[in-house]
């Protein structure tokens, strides 16, 4: 496997990029409440924002790429968390660009359980550093920390690294109220 760093998506990987993505993040559409899929629209954006590093892993004997994630430690570029929330409980290390978010890490689904995810995991790990503490984020829907574990996942890879602790931020509850007809 090879993985490729790039600061914007080049054009001519974009529409093999987003079918992967499409793929690999099909069935959240229907499992989960929040919308974890962007929209083709969003995901150009996202691919050519310099702010957000794309790590992209193509199998040598395959034109279509395997992986793809993304992470950057300028939080105003992931809309769906609040940097504030981050400034104010790690203002050191907010300040000094210390804190990390993947906004997704997409593997094809004919490559999950290859050596695809530690070998993204190693990579983004070179690039967030160890000579300082830094910390990274990302988040889980309720079937991605149930199902395939995913939260113990990274750690376990992450370990495997060097020393590591984790501990969930926050969680989000949906609830929905069915309502009889009047009679």
């Amino acid at each position: 496997m090879r993985i490729e760093t790039h600061e914007v998506l080049p054009e001519a990987m974009l529409d093999g990029a987003w079918r992967l993505y499409a793929e690999a993040f099909e069935e959240l559409r229907t499992v989960a409440v929040q919308r974890h899929v962007m929209t083709r629209a969003e995901f150009d954006e996202h691919m050519a924002d310099q702010r957000i590093h794309k790590y992209v892993v193509r199998h040598p004997n395959e034109e279509h790429l395997a992986a793809l994630a993304t992470i950057t430690n300028d939080l105003d570029a992931v809309p769906l968390i609040s940097p504030d929330y981050f400034r104010h409980r790690w203002p050191v290390q907010y300040a000094e660009r210390r804190i990390w978010y993947v906004p997704f890490n997409a593997i094809h689904p004919d490559h999950r359980g290859s050596g695809i995810f530690e070998l993204i995991v190693e990579a983004m790990h070179q690039v967030v550093g160890t000579q300082r503490p830094s910390m990274v984020g990302l988040d889980f829907c309720r079937r991605n920390e149930e199902r395939y574990k995913l939260p113990q996942a990274i750690h376990g890879a992450l370990d495997r690294l060097g020393t590591v602790r984790s501990h969930r931020l926050d969680t989000q509850a949906y609830w929905c109220y069915e309502l009889p007809a009047a009679s």
